[in-house]
């Protein structure tokens, strides 16, 4: 059984006071930054098709790549962002990694989190589909109800011999079978039926191990406990400003550890707090790029407000980091869109300048996909940009904003 106690009270706010004002300041600046639009009339030059200036769109497509690589490397994996573009557009140049698959599916958690409402993150049904617990709320139906085949009866008036019943009665118990089988297959709780009997419904217990597996999920960690407390302390920090509530929420979430194999859904979590709370109105906080930056005996060190300190110290650096990142964007942009002079109107360069900033890297492959084009024109549409290769390789190549 879980027992934990995380203390939420009695913060030092003359030591956090300092990094929370420099903290909120480069926060602001960075949202304001990427909700500017534009102030022209026209849409197809600086616009994107939301409104907002293309290098914002294009940074809020790139800070999701960045910030599934950088929470692995907290967590001590390494996984470089152009096998995770490749990945994600299925352009895999290798057999995937275990590592590259849990980016990827860190890369999906994020955008589900962005393309939701800010409050959909943080509520049941948010947080169950962010644990994928969907499928588990499904109650376990009795093998008995399983879909039935019958078997088929001749029109009136039709007589058949016994072989063709009795071949018909065994095509019947075949389909049964198989409908049996798929019923199975669709539904996963049933896993947690007793082997004991076949058609026993009685439950294997299971509060603490979804997967009903204590090889993968450890049976004493109850990660339900674990969850209604950090929320409890969710809640109990509605009444502290937005990012000191950030803060906090994430130094319960790296404390109690909730989730056995999904650490890190807590950033996610905690940027969400920042959206819902409207600190951050333009985009999804990418935390983790701050968090790469300070040590790790900060980080984990004994003293709390330390560790707040920290949160608050990653939380100015990225918001700085990035500003910097969509200023060069925007100069990119910029020296990019100079190209478009005396240009056709249904030219390919504009769809690939906008294609060029919303990923770190893109490959031929990759442009003649998105584009519909082939990869001698994405081989012309490189060169007439100028974007520099990133690889060094022969084969394989990329090319990218540097």
């Amino acid at each position: 059984m879980f027992s934990m106690v995380y203390d939420s009270h009695d913060l030092s706010l003359k030591l956090l006071l300092q990094p929370l004002v420099a903290a909120e300041d480069a926060l602001a600046r960075l949202d304001d930054r990427l909700g500017r639009k534009s102030d022209f009339a026209e849409t197809d030059a600086r616009r994107s098709r939301e409104g907002l200036l293309r290098e914002n769109d294009g940074w809020l497509a790139r800070a999701h790549f960045m910030e599934a690589c950088n929470a692995l490397w907290l967590a001590g994996e390494l996984v470089h962002v152009e096998d995770l573009v490749l990945h994600d557009a299925r352009m895999d140049i290798r057999t995937p990694t275990h590592e590259l698959t849990r980016a990827h599916a860190i890369l999906r958690s994020r955008r589900q989190i962005a393309g939701n409402p800010p409050a959909w993150a943080l509520s049941p049904k948010g947080l169950a589909s962010l644990r994928g617990r969907g499928l588990l709320e499904t109650a376990v139906v009795p093998l008995e109800r399983a879909p039935e085949t019958k078997a088929m009866t001749p029109p009136d008036g039709e007589a058949r011999s016994q072989a063709e019943a009795d071949f018909e009665d065994e095509l019947a118990r075949l389909d049964a079978l198989l409908d049996r089988s798929t019923f199975l297959l669709g539904q996963p709780a049933a896993a947690a039926y007793d082997r004991k009997g076949r058609g026993d419904t009685e439950r294997v217990s299971t509060a603490a191990t979804p997967d009903g597996d204590p090889l993968v999920y450890d049976p004493q960690w109850d990660e339900e406990a674990r969850m209604e407390q950090w929320l409890a302390i969710h809640d109990r920090a509605r009444d502290l400003p937005p990012l000191l509530a950030a803060a906090v929420v994430w130094d319960a979430w790296e404390d109690i550890e909730p989730l056995q194999h999904q650490h890190w859904l807590g950033p996610m979590l905690v940027a969400a707090l920042l959206r819902e709370r409207g600190k951050t109105k333009a985009h999804l906080a990418a935390l983790n790029a701050g968090l790469r930056t300070i040590p790790r005996d900060r980080r984990r060190a004994r003293d709390r407000t330390t560790r707040l300190v920290a949160f608050l110290e990653a939380v100015q650096v990225s918001s700085t980091t990035n500003l910097k990142e969509v200023e060069r964007l925007a100069l990119a942009r910029m020296q990019m869109e100079r190209k478009l002079k005396d240009r056709r109107s249904t030219s390919s360069l504009p769809g690939m300048i906008e294609l060029v900033l919303s990923r770190p890297m893109v490959s031929t492959t990759l442009i003649s996909k998105e584009l519909k084009v082939t990869q001698r024109g994405a081989l012309n549409l490189i060169a007439e940009l100028g974007i520099r290769e990133m690889t060094g390789r022969g084969r394989y190549r990329a090319w990218g904003i540097v």
